[in-house]
């Protein structure tokens, strides 16, 4: 349960930082409300479904100790030091200023939404590093284990960009988030490097 909560915490402050699904679902619901934003949503949970059980199934076939597994975990905590140290040296500089009201007759439809949402999510190549980082940490866990580590993650994206389609048309709501920004992207740059330190230490030491 532990591990759990600090992979949990991990992916979610990882959410909070700006990148372009982000900035997808903020425009499509400033421009066409949050009703349509949610297909963009529904596309990019899905997306990054396809890069967690990929990711998943990818680790699933390597055996606990071996060459090839432990080359595997020490590229994914490589990549979340980067990562982590690429969100410390960048806090605060996101612009979320940038973000235009646009205008109604910009409207999309849902089902157009949904596509943009999903094309948006797999073909950013930071979403398949990022899971399969996160997945090669957690190969020696149970298929439950698994099963709920995916689940949650499916399910927080949904939900986090849910909130952000709903919210995100709020002028307060967007001032007090870019405030606030800097240090979560600060919590999000810790939150990884200390992770991937803890399974250095934990490979060094067996």
């Amino acid at each position: 349960m532990e591990q759990f909560l600090i992979v949990a915490t991990a992916h979610f402050l990882a959410l909070l930082s700006p990148g372009p699904d982000f900035f997808l679902v903020a425009r499509t619901s400033v421009k066409a409300g949050w009703r349509v934003a949610s297909g963009a949503c529904l596309g990019i949970a899905l997306a990054n479904g396809v890069f967690i059980g990929a990711a998943f199934a990818g680790v699933s076939i390597l055996k606990d100790g071996s060459a090839l597994f432990i080359a595997l975990q020490l590229a994914g905590c490589a990549y979340l030091l980067y990562i982590g140290g690429l969100f410390l040296r960048h806090a605060g500089r996101s612009g979320l200023g940038t973000i235009d009201a646009g205008n109604a007759d910009s409207t999309q439809g849902w089902l157009a939404s949904l596509g943009m949402g999903f094309a948006s999510g797999i073909l950013n190549p930071k979403n398949a590093l990022f899971y399969a980082s996160l997945a090669s940490m957690l190969a020696a866990s149970s298929s439950a284990w698994k099963l709920a580590y995916a689940s949650w993650m499916f399910a927080i994206v949904l939900l986090w960009d849910l909130l952000v389609a709903a919210a995100i048309g709020n002028r307060r709501v967007l001032r007090r988030f870019t405030r606030a920004l800097p240090w979560l992207e600060r919590a999000s740059g810790v939150m990884l490097i200390l992770l991937a330190s803890a399974v250095l230490v934990h490979l060094a030491m067996g």
